[in-house]
């Protein structure tokens, strides 16, 4: 495999650790970045920008990060709450009144963010062209019943954080998440990320499509725990449910798809975007720009969740907004916080180890949380760090 990019002295393992995804575990084109203490130390590509083409994975390719996204989309809340222009502990319905209903008066920003909210699903799932037009989202959760008593468990809210979180920052900002993040975050720090592809940057956006673990993978075909499948397997599941609530599944290669502000599924960048962003949410990037303030970093590492999981099926953390280290998503330390997207993207933040670390692909497996190849790059990066 030809792999690009630039590795600094001491963090070659990560580089072994992306060239054996390639040989061993069927990645097809594919990013790794990491920062450290606010300086570039991996900046990694190879193989070809489409799944199942043969053009080149280039220095600016982005793909879509699938719920990677929601770590990204969670800053914009939490920059609001730290200009004081969003109280997480605000009741929704004080920003959108429309959501007072149906037992819903008392969930607060705060349970939005943290899957507390019991809507992760929908009585009628929304077609591709309901979810992305701004307006048939925001009605629905707006009107849906919660599945549990709110703020009492959690629950991955696949589908619907895209209608919750955008609504809710409408509603307080007269803005959508898509051009928060472009305007305040994005563009300060360069990165190449968007909620909203925008047409003049569609040409950099390489084809996704699922993809089968060679059987060279061995044992690293990983089998999921029973009832974890028998969730996913049966239609009225909860899980089920909660990943249907766009019916049927979008096309993720369909410019209209990829034009619209879905801050749960539909962010689309670059590994280094992810790994530049992460490091400024835990301090300064190498041209002195960050995100967060020190109590900000402090929070979005806060454990809100933390247990069994209503949709997932196994034990989850999150913090608001972020998933945080532990069995079902393993990430660097338990200080990490950040997202996976399902099929296989990652990115955190450790702010002990001083650490943002993106990685994109556009070979999505089966994963959900803990995708091989991934777990590959994070624990190289590890036994990099320990050798330090």
């Amino acid at each position: 495999m030809d792999v690009h990019g630039t590795v600094a002295e001491g963090f070659e393992p990560v580089r072994d650790a992306f060239v054996r995804n390639f040989e061993v575990l069927g990645d097809r084109g594919a990013a790794v970045a990491v920062y450290r203490d606010g300086r570039k130390v991996v900046d990694l590509w190879g193989g070809t920008r489409d799944a199942e083409g043969t053009e080149p994975w280039t220095e600016g390719t982005a793909q879509i990060v699938r719920s990677a996204t929601k770590g990204v989309a969670a800053a914009v809340p939490l920059l609001l709450h730290q200009r004081g222009l969003l109280d997480l502990d605000a009741p929704v319905g004080s920003y959108w009144p429309e959501f007072k209903t149906g037992g819903k008066e008392r969930i607060l920003v705060r349970d939005v963010l943290a899957h507390r909210a019991g809507i992760p699903a929908l009585d009628r799932g929304l077609s591709a062209a309901e979810a992305a037009d701004g307006v048939s989202g925001a009605r629905a959760v707006a009107a849906q019943q919660p599945f549990w008593e709110p703020g009492a468990e959690h629950g991955y809210h696949a589908q619907t954080y895209s209608w919750l979180l955008s609504e809710l920052v409408l509603r307080a900002t007269g803005r959508t998440v898509g051009s928060v993040l472009a305007e305040e975050i994005a563009e300060p720090l360069g990165l190449d990320f968007w909620i909203g592809l925008p047409e003049t940057e569609a040409d950099r956006v390489g084809r996704v499509a699922p993809v089968e673990p060679p059987e060279s993978a061995g044992m690293l075909r990983t089998r999921p725990r029973r009832n974890v499948s028998e969730a996913y397997a049966d239609p009225d599941s909860l899980t089920r449910r909660a990943f249907a609530a766009i019916a049927p599944l979008p096309d993720e290669n369909d410019p209209a798809y990829r034009a619209a502000e879905l801050p749960a599924s539909n962010g689309i960048g670059t590994a280094r975007a992810l790994a530049r962003f992460y490091g400024a949410t835990i301090g300064v990037v190498e041209d002195g720009a960050r995100i967060f303030t020190p109590a900000t970093t402090e929070l979005a590492a806060r454990e809100h969740s933390a247990g069994p999981d209503r949709v997932l099926v196994v034990n989850t953390r999150f913090g608001p907004g972020y998933m945080l280290h532990g069995p079902a998503s393993p990430l660097l330390s338990p200080a990490s916080f950040g997202h996976p997207g399902r099929g296989g993207s990652l990115a955190f933040a450790d702010p002990e180890a001083g650490i943002g670390f993106g990685y994109v692909t556009n070979a999505l497996a089966k994963s959900v949380t803990a995708d091989p190849r991934a777990q590959a790059l994070v624990r190289a990066l590890k036994s990099a760090l320990s050798a330090r």
